[in-house]
């Protein structure tokens, strides 16, 4: 299997799993976003851990400017999360999904710019679509993107798109996947801590196994991303990350009868074509530079 499917099979894996963790989230009940991100992040910190001593990863992280890019990183991923999940909170999971996942378009861009990658037309093109198809998902007006908690999910996914490509940067500069998710989890629990004391909430034992759950859900997803972004550039499989989008969908019809309407399938198909266009198109072309 090459390096480019690798990445693509890993951020699907990933789509998958964060479809989880909102689900877990939104099950838990009324807690304050900035408390989910602890629990979240905390059991990352365990299988981070976990996975380093097994495979004896030592935590280093090479020549010092990397500790930037693990800054830039969890600064930005930490803001992504709390947006994220104030979005779930007050969204239907669906629409959080999908506003989440304009993160893809955003890395192309930051990739663009931070790690001089070149997109292909062709890429260009398909993300272009997708991201089409996650405006009928959206439909944007009054009541949609100019509400607060849509506006927030917007930055949300920006903030994860810069956090990707400082994901793509430390990855490029041999920081191993562990090491970055372990210090990603780290920085961002210890920054949900005070806001967390400040609007603490008393969990009863459902809402900690929910919590619990999202945060073994979210540590999958983000041991995949990370894979993910480490085996191929984001122009390459960025757009893959949109299938969230129709698991949460699945998910959200399934468990919580959450049905979306005629717009928001048109744009679950859109994104699934562009999906599978840049598959076969990348496919051909990688064939016919290896003949």
């Amino acid at each position: 299997m090459t390096e480019k499917n690798k990445g693509i099979l890993y951020i699907i894996c990933a789509g998958f799993c964060f479809a989880c963790m909102t689900l877990f989230l939104k099950l838990s009940g009324d807690i304050s976003s900035f408390e989910k991100s602890f629990f979240r992040n905390l059991v990352a910190i365990f299988f981070a851990l976990g996975v380093m001593l097994k495979n004896k990863i030592p935590f280093t992280v090479g020549d010092r400017q990397n500790y930037k890019y693990l800054i830039s990183r969890s600064l930005f991923g930490t803001i992504g999360i709390f947006c994220n999940f104030y979005a779930v909170d007050h969204l239907v999971i669906a629409d959080a999904n999908m506003l989440n996942k304009l993160s893809p378009f955003f890395a192309i861009i930051f990739s663009f710019f931070l790690l001089k990658e070149k997109v292909k037309p062709y890429q260009a093109l398909c993300v272009i679509i997708a991201f089409f198809g996650t405006l009928l998902i959206l439909k944007p007006g009054v009541d949609s993107l100019t509400t607060f908690p849509a506006f927030i999910g917007v930055i949300g996914g920006m903030s994860a798109g810069l956090a990707y490509t400082n994901v793509r940067l430390a990855s490029t500069h041999g920081v191993k996947g562990p090491v970055i998710v372990l210090f990603f989890s780290v920085f961002s629990c210890i920054m949900s801590i005070p806001f967390s004391l400040y609007n603490y909430t008393p969990l009863s034992g459902t809402q900690l196994l929910f919590l619990l759950l999202a945060g073994l859900a979210a540590t999958g997803g983000q041991f995949s991303i990370t894979a993910a972004y480490s085996h191929a550039p984001a122009r390459e499989i960025s757009v893959y990350d949109y299938t969230q989008i129709i698991f949460a969908a699945l998910l959200g019809m399934i468990v919580l009868g959450e049905l979306p309407d005629a717009l928001s399938f048109a744009g679950y198909g859109i994104i699934c074509g562009a999906g599978i266009l840049m598959f076969i198109i990348t496919k051909k072309k990688s064939g016919g530079e290896n003949q």
